[in-house]
């Protein structure tokens, strides 16, 4: 199910960006020619808005308008998610609530073909479940992570070992969810993080986890879970990049309103498919800009992506 959604998917993009076909010795070379959007629509009142055409869409690459060519408001695109659990100290208070609200949430969200893996950040980066459609293998991963859990005795460990310092490396788990994981999936992606968004520990910067998520096409939301507010500036600016919402959380109420929300905006995306006319294979970062014409509504995207290189 998952296989044909997913080759349906790209068979329809290929078709609508054009191929550039290859064939060195042993090996097909295949080129796709076409930026995916995700998209979602509210109205004023903050409400999502269904039913639109690619005609309510303009699209907008370094300021030149681009040409829609494949749109799609169906939902049933297999989603790949990834969720990120700050399990440092200062998670110490929430965490149980974040578990059993997270366990819910994947419970809401998940359709058949979906698959989802679970991670957790502190001084190490822990893959506590990889890729799995197993409702009953992520919830145990979700329980067992622990604050300032070790990395001995988990699944497996992020390539990036700890910097032996203490701290929070946020920063290298969401590069390692997108880059590592996320990057040989397809269709709609997503990483959910539960976090105050304070890096202390990370060998990478918040520059590189967001690169890592633009040039894999990983939608990034934060739940920023923190009596003080946490850093907003962090988690805005790199959910803002790649598309994704920051939603402040406070209490437990509001948490899962919170999860609510993303729950509510996975299933509601629309795809916008556009050609660049800038052909140009040049490695080089695009800034893309999404508006509709019913100027009562707001698009949730992201901002840019990355020209292939070759």
């Amino acid at each position: 199910m998952r296989i044909r959604a997913i080759l349906s998917y790209l068979c329809v993009a290929s078709l609508a960006g054009g191929l550039a076909l290859a064939a060195p010795p042993g090996q097909i070379r295949v080129q796709v020619n076409l930026v995916n959007l995700f998209a979602t629509v509210r109205d004023k009142h903050k409400a999502i808005v269904t039913g639109l055409t690619k005609d309510d869409f303009q699209v907008y690459e370094d300021g030149q308008p681009q040409e829609i060519t494949y749109f799609s408001a169906e939902s049933n695109l297999p989603i790949t998610l990834g969720m990120l659990l700050d399990t440092s100290g200062s998670e110490y208070f929430m965490l149980s609530a974040e578990k059993d609200a997270g366990s819910r949430f994947l419970g809401r969200v998940l359709r058949k073909g979906d698959l989802a893996m679970v991670m957790s950040f502190d001084t190490d980066v822990d893959l506590l479940a990889d890729f799995t459609d197993d409702r009953g293998m992520l919830n145990r991963a979700i329980n067992r992570a622990q604050i300032n859990a070790p990395s001995g005795g988990m699944i497996a460990q992020g390539p990036l070992p700890s910097s032996g310092t203490g701290g929070t490396n946020f920063y290298d788990a969401v590069y390692l969810a997108a880059h590592d994981k996320l990057s040989d999936e397809a269709g709609r992606k997503a990483i959910v993080v539960l976090t105050d968004a304070e890096d202390t520990g990370s060998k990478l910067n918040l520059q590189d986890a967001i690169e890592a998520a633009q040039r894999t096409d990983t939608v990034v939301h934060i739940l920023l879970v923190a009596a003080d507010g946490g850093d907003q500036g962090v988690a805005k600016r790199l959910t803002d990049e790649t598309g994704g919402r920051t939603i402040l959380v406070r209490s437990e109420k509001n948490l899962e309103q919170a999860f609510d929300q993303i729950s509510e905006e996975l299933r509601s995306q629309y795809t916008v498919g556009y050609s660049p006319s800038n052909k140009k294979h040049d490695g080089s970062y695009r800034k893309i800009k999404v508006e509709m014409k019913n100027k009562d509504y707001s698009v949730l995207t992201r901002r840019g992506y990355y020209a292939p290189n070759n």
